[in-house]
């Protein structure tokens, strides 16, 4: 169970189970919610660099 930060609002979000996943710079990002994916796709400079 390959576990995830979700760059938005930091909570660990499980790889398999993730609400949404997004791609920036060659990285996946996984998000506990559509709304985080949508915050992150706005912005995602100043997300990316974020907790893993």
């Amino acid at each position: 169970m390959p576990l995830h930060t979700d760059p938005v609002c930091h909570m660990q979000v499980d790889q398999n189970t993730a609400a949404a996943v997004s791609e920036y710079q060659g990285r996946r990002y996984y998000f506990c919610s559509p709304g985080c994916k949508e915050k992150f796709d706005r912005s995602p400079g100043q997300y990316a660099g974020g907790p893993r």
